[in-house]
């Protein structure tokens, strides 16, 4: 297994690091700018096929490919594989965003467009950028991490309100009721920051989130 040391003091390494960062947005920007509108999921690699959100992943992306949406995944294992894998059985656009980590994540077999990153946070703008919205499955520290940053995003308007849905009420019931518990009634945040985001069960509701948020009102 090929393994990568990654060195990323920008106070002392080589500034020539700056074109690497610079070609990785320039190929992410030539590539998904071709795609069209496209959904973002995410969710833990470590899922197994069987597992139920694997197939809530899978269903949810079947049905936003059969809705002309893209579908754009971390590019991995799990609800990564399980999203691509319902994208490409409706005949949609299935994309992945694979990353280099240490311990090496291959690609899985389900992507048409597939492009690799070396940095998380270049990968991360691709992410928000040619999204129409998000859709976060049951995940760690990652799927956390990216449905934080789109809420802040969301919530301090650098960039435009776009539908977040959260899959697996149960699965993020504790997280919930700590947001509302802890961080409201610390003040922390606003009442309105909780209706940043959707949450529900169903594949079809998640679709249709999405879908009514883009009609004509």
């Amino acid at each position: 297994m090929q393994k990568f040391e990654f060195k990323d003091d920008f106070t002392s390494e080589d500034p020539w690091r700056v074109f690497r960062i610079m070609s990785e947005f320039v190929d992410g920007f030539e590539v998904l700018s071709q795609v069209g509108r496209a959904v973002s999921i995410f969710g833990s690699s470590r899922s197994k096929p069987g597992n139920k959100y694997y197939k809530l992943a899978e269903e949810v992306a079947y049905l936003l490919a059969k809705e002309k949406f893209a579908v754009i995944t971390g590019g991995g294992p799990g609800i990564m594989e399980a999203a691509n894998k319902g994208a490409r059985r409706a005949k949609g656009e299935s994309v992945g965003l694979n990353i280099q980590i240490p311990l090496e994540q291959k690609a899985n077999k389900y992507i048409d467009i597939l492009l690799d990153f070396h940095y998380f946070f270049v990968r991360k703008v691709m992410f928000v950028k040619y999204a129409k919205a998000f859709v976060i499955m049951p995940g760690g520290y990652g799927t956390l991490d990216e449905f934080f940053e789109a809420i802040n995003l969301i919530q301090t308007e650098r960039i435009r309100k776009f539908p977040v849905v959260l899959m697996g009420s149960r699965y993020w019931k504790g997280m919930l009721k700590w947001l509302h518990q802890q961080v409201l009634a610390h003040g922390c945040i606003s009442v309105g920051d909780l209706e940043l985001f959707k949450v529900t069960d169903s594949p079809k509701e998640a679709v249709s989130i999405i879908k009514n948020f883009y009609s004509p009102k």
